[in-house]
């Protein structure tokens, strides 16, 4: 785990050394252990490591192969290094180390770029041919580990992390008004551009060649399909196949040669995670998030997942290490959140903040159970919106309003100022949110099951990404690394075969309930029957009271903080009248809906967080303001 950055003069310029150095020093939370350099001609890589195998200097990067063709840096973790390491030992190729840094360089000597599809694992690599003098940039099938890029006609710079890119002489920061549109639509990005005009991120499973002749050649080698289910597959065959490979990935994912921990929360995925790793470690090391309640109501009151947590805890012999987040914790965070985030996304994320900078102390490497709602079902009460549809233009007008989490279309022209207005494309983040369906020509539009396979698919593609983007930065912000078992390769590939009523085991449920029920969506937010065959799986791994539990997120009471103990910082900034993001946003719908909010008229959690998160990226990132420990 690591922070990588990279020049390449299209044109044939020589490479700075200060500039490589000036941007990667930008990267220097992301790998406080060490540091390199490669300049050659045209081309600079930069790394700052984490060391997490092989803490020697063996393993420093960039590194270069024996028969000294390819030069890489990398950032993420390899699991099946040592099966791929045996085979090329087969095959002739010596090692001086025991890294998975030292796997990728050798086998790029005999296999070249199609090298990257054999791994499993999350990664971003840069590999450079110092013969052929080609570029070759590839993520992992994912999307765990993020890789940016900015280009012009003459240079080609890429990095960990967009904060990189800025320190380039030859960048200037502007505001992506189509990703800005889209950000307030979906409180997400469904393209692979940012909310920085010209910097993209490299879609997950994709290879890119970059060379003079070539300036930005792209192969995508991999994606989800959830089309193809093994309907001869049994309940029961595919429940121990699947407690069979969650194991095996834990197993995998444990290889590590500094300490490894586990996150803890209330649920059942982070829960089996953590059965199954406290068998390999003896004393594992576990980290939860609470929440200060005392002036939170309603179903807020809930959120504190504290005590299943210890519950867990006590039944699996760990080291329980708790972090209390109060209301007056989000104003510290926000900027620093924000500054790591750089590509808002997803969620209220400040409590994932906290809780990676109190592991970063005791750990280098946790744990981490996201991926089993996306790839097993586990959110029943979203599938319901899609589930009687008729047809594929019906399947999307359902879907895509659902998934307006902050502000209609209908209302775009009183959110944006009249020049923002002008430069957005209405109509954009709904061509954007059909592409993502479309793009897969495997998807059909005819059943209730094929309904739900495309619903995982979308969350899968879109939903589940940014999760992890935020879930890397905020961990990176600490130096730890993340990591997530449900993302092995052989367990999402059984995931993709288990047929949906596996999954969502009561499907005539869902037929019988009334579309004309006026309670019909607390109706399916309290049906509980998500991962159905994932918690059988899991069952006798953990307590009875956690396998049985009905799925809750990680989520701060903000709800009830924002009309509360927050409600003065939620005004303080974003009635501002020198506010930043007054020249994108009219200031009356934005105080409206902050009004609305704490005078109880409606729930405007998550537009309220977007609100502040963009205040302080313009004050940030467009305004250059600083503020005490970053």
């Amino acid at each position: 785990m690591c922070g990588i950055a990279g020049i390449y003069n299209i044109n044939g310029a020589p490479a700075s050394e200060g500039i490589i150095r000036k941007i990667t020093n930008r990267l220097a939370h992301r790998g406080p252990d060490g540091e390199g350099y490669l300049v050659d001609n045209c081309i600079a890589l930069g790394h700052k490591r984490l060391a997490i195998l092989d803490v020697s200097s063996n393993g420093a990067q960039p590194m270069t192969s024996k028969n000294g063709e390819w030069v890489i840096i990398f950032n993420g973790c390899v699991y099946n290094f040592h099966q791929l390491r045996t085979e090329l030992q087969s095959a002739g190729h010596s090692f001086i180390s025991n890294s998975d840094t030292e796997v990728i360089v050798e086998g790029l000597t005999g296999s070249g770029p199609a090298f990257f599809e054999k791994l499993n694992g999350m990664f971003a690599i840069a590999a450079w041919n110092k013969k052929t003098k080609e570029l070759y940039l590839s993520r992992d099938r994912y999307g765990i580990k993020p890789l940016y890029y900015w280009m012009n006609d003459s240079v080609l710079v890429f990095a960990s992390e967009i904060k990189a890119i800025l320190a380039h002489p030859d960048f200037r920061t502007e505001l992506n008004y189509t990703a800005l549109n889209e950000y307030f639509t979906f409180q997400n990005l469904f393209k692979y551009h940012t909310l920085f005009k010209g910097v993209n991120m490299l879609p997950p499973a994709n290879t890119v060649k970059i060379s003079k002749s070539e300036s930005f050649k792209r192969k995508p080698w991999w994606d989800y399909d959830f089309s193809k289910p093994d309907e001869t597959m049994s309940f029961e065959d595919a429940k121990e196949e699947t407690k069979r490979l969650v194991k095996q990935a834990v197993t995998r994912q444990m290889v590590s040669d500094v300490p490894v921990g586990t996150f803890l929360s209330g649920g059942m995925d982070s829960g089996s995670i953590t059965a199954i790793a406290s068998q390999q470690v003896k004393r594992l090391s576990t980290f939860t998030a609470g929440f200060e309640l005392s002036e939170v109501t309603g179903i807020e009151a809930t959120f504190d997942e504290r005590t299943d947590a210890e519950l867990m805890a006590n039944a699996f012999k760990t080291e329980h290490f708790e972090q209390v987040i109060n209301a007056g914790d989000i104003k510290w965070s926000l900027p620093r959140v924000v500054w790591h985030l750089e590509d808002l996304r997803v969620g209220m994320s400040y409590p994932n903040y906290y809780i990676s900078r109190l592991a970063s102390k005791f750990v280098k490497v946790c744990l981490q159970g996201t991926g089993g709602d996306e790839l097993f079902g586990g959110y029943p009460w979203r599938y319901y919106r899609v589930f009687q549809s008729l047809n594929q233009q019906e399947f999307f007008n359902n879907y895509y309003g659902f998934w307006q989490r902050l502000v209609s279309d209908e209302n775009k022209v009183k959110l944006f100022t009249p020049d923002t207005f002008r430069q957005i494309d209405i109509n954009q983040p709904r061509i954007d949110f059909e592409r993502v369906f479309t793009f897969n020509k495997n998807l059909k539009y005819n059943t209730p099951e094929e309904h739900i396979q495309n619903s995982l698919y979308f969350e899968i593609k879109t939903f589940l990404p940014s999760l992890l983007i935020v879930g890397d930065k905020l961990s990176m912000a600490h130096g730890l690394e993340e990591r997530f078992p449900f993302l092995d390769n052989d367990l999402v590939d059984l995931a993709q075969k288990i047929p949906v009523r596996h999954k969502l085991g009561n499907l005539e449920e869902y037929k019988r309930i009334d579309e004309n029920t006026p309670r019909k969506r607390a109706i399916y937010r309290q049906y509980g029957d998500g991962k159905n065959v994932l918690r059988k799986a899991m069952a006798d791994l953990l307590p009875e009271k956690i396998a049985n539990r009905v799925k809750q997120g990680f989520s701060a009471p903000d709800e009830s903080w924002y009309r509360g103990e927050n409600a003065n910082y939620v005004k303080e900034l974003l009635f501002d009248k020198k506010a930043a993001y007054k020249e994108f946003l009219n200031s009356e719908y934005v105080e409206k809906i902050v009004n609305e909010h704490i005078n109880q008229r409606v729930n405007h959690r998550l537009l309220i967080w977007s609100f502040m998160c963009f205040e302080w990226w313009c004050k940030l990132f467009l305004n250059g303001e600083k503020f005490d420990n970053i």
